[in-house]
């Protein structure tokens, strides 16, 4: 209160008004890591980028082909490059490949690999071999060359949203070890050996590595090179050895995502000059393959999607981006006012939706209805 004879202030008219409380956004976005992404997750992701499938699959399978390149220079093990393909294709899917170029993605994504399957490379070593690659002989250079400071800073810069973009996940799996021990428990042939080896690097030129567990991988790599050569084996196409290492047969050819060899065989298919064995074969031998696995498919009801949720029609055309973080209000990320924010990364995905379920109990409105009286 103001003391006795003294008058409150008249409020002046050029005083500005005080302005409206900010909306309020809570301050905690989490983000549910996921180890496996299914076929509706990956296309569901591409649909909210905007992004054409044709342009898609070009840039995909010339990056992971400039990652391979590389790879080889360096003399980097295909554990490092099995990793920077993963980490490629998450940010991919997070990111519109018109924000950044191609070249300096594939550089952050195998600078970041290396880190992870501690085969260190400095980054500007990692663009002069970009540089290289793609250079005649006679223009190679070396990486303390000051062209490269500039490339040295972009690939440092996108290494968070590698980190970002891959949930800061630093799990990583190679079926190489499993592909060797399936050889040997079914006494599979040298050269059917290494063709089943070289389709297994192809696989990382799709999305199949981000939906299938490596035993999966193996045992779909081995049976595509005996179709291939036309050297089936029996043995490693009986139900009871699906078992043994912990897969099925409706999992080779259809669970909880695009069939493993129907991937394989559409690139084959469409894009076999980038990949390792396309050349060694006619177009014609990938169709034939295809033929009697369509019909297995068909006669067996193996689903072509398996867990596809059917959306409901009402739904708008462009889907809320599913590897993006949520509020804890259950809305969904938006940069523009979130970017000042923190986001957690959980590598359950349980805890996650639990939380969230806990929290959004505080962000409900509650309204009251009073009849007024006349």
């Amino acid at each position: 209160m103001l003391p006795e004879g003294r008058n409150r202030p008249a409020p002046s008219e050029e005083q500005p008004l005080a302005a409206p409380p900010p909306p309020a956004v809570h301050p905690s976005f989490v983000l549910a890591t996921k180890a496996y992404l299914t076929e509706q997750d990956i296309q569901n992701s591409l649909r909210a980028l905007e992004i054409d499938p044709t342009r898609e699959e070009n840039a995909r399978l010339h990056g992971v082909g400039l990652i391979d390149r590389t790879r080889k220079l360096l003399k980097l093990p295909i554990a490092t490059f099995e990793t920077a393909a993963t980490y490629f294709h998450r940010f991919r899917l997070v990111h519109r490949d018109d924000t950044y170029f191609l070249k300096d993605v594939a550089a952050a994504a195998l600078f970041v690999a290396c880190k992870t399957e501690d085969t260190l490379k400095k980054s500007r070593e990692i663009v002069c071999a970009i540089f290289n690659v793609n250079a005649p002989p006679h223009e190679h250079m070396t990486s303390d060359h000051q062209y490269f400071d500039n490339g040295s800073r972009v690939i440092i810069s996108l290494e968070r949203l590698m980190l970002e973009a891959a949930g800061f996940d630093f799990r990583t799996r190679h079926p190489q070890k499993l592909m060797h021990k399936l050889t040997k428990h079914f006494n599979v042939p040298k050269a059917h050996g290494i063709t089943a080896s070289l389709i297994l690097l192809d696989t990382y030129r799709t999305y199949v590595p981000l939906k299938m567990v490596p035993v999966t991988m193996a045992f779909a790599s081995l049976e595509l090179a005996g179709r291939l050569e036309n050297q089936r084996s029996e043995q490693l196409e009986k139900p009871e050895n699906y078992a043994l290492w912990h897969t099925s047969r409706e999992e080779i050819m259809g669970k909880s995502c695009r069939q493993t060899l129907f991937d394989l065989l559409e690139m084959y298919t469409h894009s076999r000059v980038a990949t390792h064995i396309g050349d060694n074969y006619p177009a014609d031998r990938f169709l034939t393959v295809r033929i009697p696995l369509n019909q297995e498919a068909k006669e067996k009801n193996y689903p072509r999607y398996t867990g596809w949720v059917d959306e409901a029609a009402s739904k708008p055309q462009t889907p809320a981006h599913p590897l993006l973080p949520v509020a804890a209000n259950r809305e969904p990320y938006q940069a523009e006012t979130a970017k000042n924010y923190p986001v957690r990364y959980i590598f359950d995905p349980a805890i996650a939706e639990a939380e969230g379920l806990q929290v959004s109990k505080f962000f409900e409105l509650e309204e009251e209805q009073y009849e007024a009286e006349e």
